[in-house]
């Protein structure tokens, strides 16, 4: 493909470009990719699925510009590598658009590369990657894949449409296309100009997000990400993302602070907000919403949102799940937000050692722990918490402690469920930086970054890791526990959730398996 700079804006297209939204299939023993939507990439032995935010905003903003697009998510809709090429080939989208993660990349570089082999039989398409390990590292895929462009920041949706009204065709050849570039091109853009590498500077998050319009759920296929992910009760389920990302955004494990620094949060409005659940619910009976924002904005947005959710009814027919750090809300607005619907509430705990949450920047104390999920629980909502093995400072006694507090919340009561994961150094991060400044990291081989092993040295052993992390998910095992999830069973929807989640808990037990790890 040639790509040309020119210094005149380049004229309309001879026809409308067709752009893919594109998963594709990665096979592999260790199971589902969870890549979509996702802060920490796993390989999950049952599957679960995260509808796109970002993505979908980009799909229903080039659809509402007049662009024809694909949805082509092959990981969720289970086709083979064979299969999904077939579909590229039956489609010949002119644009190729890929969200990758650490994990991944070095699997999308030889996917694009062979997009690129299609040439003999098809026009070769124009292919994008963008996400936190582009943004992190944007020339290192430009220099091992044939990519043309990446799109760093978190606003790739808008960067998305940006690229492509900036591409005209010209003159299309049977196997090759030429396009033309207008100079008009977003800041945060990586491209190749006549065999140079160029980019046009650092991203700007400065997008309106109430300029966004409603996503269209048909054209996403949003049923795809409706019921197997762990976190619905209610079926149908969806995602919202009412913010990018969380206003702290500093903790030094986040992926996501590569593309949205806490410094650029953003949300839309309360009353945009309200529209979407609206939609939601009375369009396409959806019951249970997870919102992704990375902390669910608070103060007068979230007492605006909750006043809304009860004036409009819409808290007596779907429930709402978000994200939310300790020590931000108090007693009365976690009351306030159970009368407004809310369900679940997800909190980073981390780990239980204070000198952890300060070196990777929590801002959290731990006596605010059991306090926040006795009033959330209080309140009639449904904590779950999230808590890392591995890191390269901790001793044994040091991860054992963060088990024992797991399991006085799980006795006491205060906490429904748990997510625990093995700490990894993704680059960009500054627990990237510290690791290479320490001399912690124990390859620099992308493969492995997918939490099946241990990637920093610690004084605690990998097979001793994976074995914490198994005891992390059985930390809710007590009498108590059992006892009070029996008494709680109120009908259908209790005894469905349980049973998809004790699969969810066996899947994980798997996934963080001692032994030889997997191929």
């Amino acid at each position: 493909m040639e790509m040309k700079l020119d210094t005149q804006k380049a004229q309309p297209a001879t026809r409308n470009l067709k752009i893919s939204i594109s998963y594709p299939p990665l096979e592999s023993d260790k199971g589902i990719p969870l890549l979509s939507q996702n802060r920490q990439f796993q390989w999950f032995s049952e599957p679960t699925y995260i509808y796109p935010m970002v993505p979908a905003y980009a799909a229903t903003l080039l659809k509402e510009n007049g662009f024809e697009v694909i949805w082509d998510d092959g990981i969720a809709e289970g086709l083979t590598y064979e299969q999904w090429i077939d579909r590229i080939k039956k489609e010949k989208p002119d644009v190729i658009a890929i969200e990758t993660k650490t994990p991944v990349v070095k699997r999308h570089w030889k996917i694009i590369n062979d997009l690129k082999q299609l040439a003999t039989r098809n026009p070769q398409p124009v292919t994008v990657l963008m996400g936190d390990h582009v943004t992190a590292l944007p020339e290192e895929s430009m220099v091992n894949s044939q990519v043309d462009f990446v799109l760093t920041g978190g606003d790739y949706d808008f960067l998305l449409l940006n690229l492509c009204r900036s591409l005209a065709i010209r003159n299309p050849q049977p196997a090759t296309r030429n396009f033309q570039l207008s100079t008009d091109l977003s800041p945060g853009i990586w491209y190749r100009e006549e065999g140079r590498i160029k980019n046009t500077g650092q991203c700007e998050l400065n997008h309106d997000l109430n300029s966004l319009p409603p996503i269209d759920r048909d054209l996403t296929k949003w049923k795809l990400y409706s019921e197997k992910n762990g976190n619905y009760k209610y079926l149908p389920g969806t995602y919202t993302m009412a913010a990018r990302d969380c206003w702290w955004g500093k903790c030094s494990f986040c992926s996501w602070t590569t593309i949205y620094p806490g410094a650029k949060y953003r949300a839309q409005s309360p009353g945009k907000m309200l529209d979407e659940v609206g939609m939601l619910v009375e369009k396409y009976g959806v019951r249970e919403i997870m919102d992704d924002s990375g902390t669910f904005p608070v103060g007068e947005w979230l007492a605006e949102f909750c006043q809304g959710m009860i004036k409009r009814g819409y808290n007596k027919r779907v429930k709402i799940d978000c994200n939310m750090r300790f020590g931000i809300l108090g007693e009365q607005e976690y009351k306030m937000m159970a009368k407004a619907g809310f369900r679940f509430i997800l909190f980073g705990l981390e780990s239980a050692n204070q000198k952890t949450l300060d070196r990777i920047d929590k801002n959290l104390k731990i006596e605010k722990i059991a306090e926040g999920v006795k009033f959330a629980k209080q309140a009639g909502l449904d904590p779950h918490i999230t808590v890392m093995m591995g890191y390269p400072w901790e001793t044994k006694e040091d991860a054992r402690k963060t088990i024992e507090l797991a399991q006085h919340l799980f006795k006491c009561g205060y906490v429904d469920t748990l997510q625990a994961t093995i700490v990894i150094p993704y680059p960009g991060t500054p627990l990237f930086k510290e690791c290479k400044e320490n001399g912690w990291l124990l390859t620099e081989d992308w493969d492995r970054y997918d939490m099946r092993e241990q990637i920093m040295s610690s004084p605690v052993s990998g097979e001793d890791i994976k074995e914490l992390t198994q005891m992390l998910y059985k930390s809710f095992i007590s009498p108590q526990f059992f006892l009070r999830k029996v008494l709680s069973i109120r009908g259908a929807d209790d005894l469905r959730f349980f049973w998809r989640a004790g699969k969810k808990i066996i899947g994980h037990l798997t996934d963080f398996k001692a032994g030889e790890r997997p191929c």
